[in-house]
């Protein structure tokens, strides 16, 4: 069952003057603008689109790359307003509608928000909401697992560090003293799941997996052939010196130490470690 607000790959059933129409099931056959056609068109030919709703109601398509999807978060701007509510760009012809009762607080021209996105339930189109706290439910079940790769997107700060919207469905939390970058509110990060706790809840990541174990191992390599060699530090300096040259924990350090010392391409000396 199709949906809108959602992107899909429709076959094209008929080539008309204006474009095509495709087969997108329960919704009806819906149209696709010539301008979004690169080449040539013929019937039974497959197009990813993303579907929305028209002004008149009428159920369009599109090959635009929307900013955010059905049942997503994004940091969207305001783009325009009126007496029913803010219109937020999602990167689209046709903004969506915050409705004055769905703002966390009153929305500005210009400004930009984190916005979930859903159907009304009236008119089944796509409208925003800045309440997000509604559409997270941290005792909703769920599968995440330690060490699970996930999209993040900075929401909040607290005193233990940054509250971020993990895979579009629950809070997790990155820690401050694990943080060695700037952050900023409504920012998309790739991260990953550090620890589910007992109730649930999520300890976050920016470090894991193979891509940032070679990426830091080639930052400690290149740091030593770009200095002779040698590195004074090793497993027993401070965690803020490690930072302050390499940009992670101490604990991601001697994990690459020891890997790298493994592979017998660095010898460890008591004040630091030089290349093998």
């Amino acid at each position: 069952m199709l949906t809108i607000g959602c992107t899909y790959s429709l076959p094209i059933v008929e080539v008309v003057n204006s474009g095509v129409l495709l087969d997108a099931d329960n919704l009806g056959q819906v149209h696709l603008s010539k301008k979004h056609l690169k080449d040539e068109s013929e019937v039974g030919q497959v197009i990813e689109v993303f579907l929305y709703k028209a002004s008149d109601d009428v159920v369009i398509a599109t090959t635009e790359k929307p900013l955010c999807q059905l049942g997503e978060f994004a940091y969207l701007r305001v783009v325009d307003s009126s007496k029913i509510g803010a219109f937020v760009d999602i990167g689209l012809e046709k903004d969506v509608l915050v409705p004055l009762i769905e703002q966390h607080r009153p929305m500005e021209v210009g400004k930009s928000y984190i916005v979930y996105l859903y159907l009304d339930k009236k008119d089944k189109r796509l409208t925003g909401s800045s309440k997000i706290e509604k559409f997270l439910d941290d005792d909703a079940p769920h599968d995440f697992q330690n060490s699970q790769p996930v999209n993040l997107l900075i929401a909040n700060s607290t005193d233990l560090g940054y509250k971020a919207i993990v895979n579009n469905s629950h809070w997790g939390v990155l820690f401050k003293n694990e943080v060695f970058e700037r952050l900023s509110f409504g920012q998309g990060k790739q991260g990953y799941i550090k620890a589910v706790r007992p109730d649930g809840r999520l300890d976050l990541s920016l470090q894991g997996g193979k891509e940032t174990r070679d990426q830091y191992t080639q930052q400690v390599l290149d740091y030593l052939e770009k200095n002779n060699g040698y590195l004074a530090l090793h497993d027993k300096s401070s965690p803020e010196e490690i930072s302050r040259i390499f940009k992670m924990s101490k604990k991601a350090f001697k994990k690459t130490i020891g890997g790298l010392y493994k592979k017998r391409l660095i010898v460890i000396e008591d004040a630091g470690i030089r290349l093998a």
